[in-house]
């Protein structure tokens, strides 16, 4: 059977998609200079970066980013089999930050649960947020995005894939279907 492939985003929808997602966040927010976004690896880091330059565009304040790996957070590391982690980069101290959490697309909610986990390494921040490219649902647990930018109703045996400039040459948000 073929893999059929259905564009849910363009370069052009992402762009006002961040653009939108980064407002929003100003919006909540308030005080800038209390912001940290954290992507998770390996889509989250360069999302967490374009909506940092997009605040720092719309507001002329640059906001503080990281990366997270949560590999050892996992609790389904026997489920999708183990990976070579990446190195987490997160050099400064969160206790009394605003942390967002920025990842591509939330699907079961195993992935946030683990970040959660994680990011308390680095400190206590005052208040956790949740934005994400894709909320596609059937979470199996209780956690929401707090930003989303495209809503994204699926099939279990469907899979969303997101694509960025400079991990893969093109942005894109990518459905398959079939087998």
């Amino acid at each position: 059977m073929s893999t059929a492939i259905v564009e849910i985003l363009s370069s052009e929808e992402i762009r006002r998609t961040i653009t939108r997602l980064s407002s929003e966040i100003i919006e909540r927010i308030g005080d800038l200079s209390k912001l940290v976004l954290i992507g998770i690896y390996t889509r989250g880091v360069p999302l967490a970066e374009l909506i940092a330059a997009q605040i720092e565009i719309l507001e002329q304040e640059t906001v503080l980013t990281g990366a997270l790996d949560i590999t050892f957070y996992r609790d389904d590391l026997d489920q999708i089999g183990m990976r070579t982690p990446a190195k987490s980069q997160i050099p400064f101290d969160l206790t009394g930050k605003i942390v967002v959490l920025v990842d591509d697309v939330i699907y079961k909610g195993r992935t946030i649960r683990a970040a959660l986990n994680a990011v308390i390494e680095y400190g206590r921040p005052e208040v956790i947020y949740l934005a994400v490219l894709v909320d596609r649902g059937h979470r199996q647990l209780p956690i929401h995005p707090d930003f989303t930018g495209k809503h994204l109703p699926t099939s279990s045996d469907e899979n969303v894939k997101v694509y960025f400039q400079t991990i893969d040459g093109r942005d894109a948000v990518e459905l398959t279907r079939g087998s």
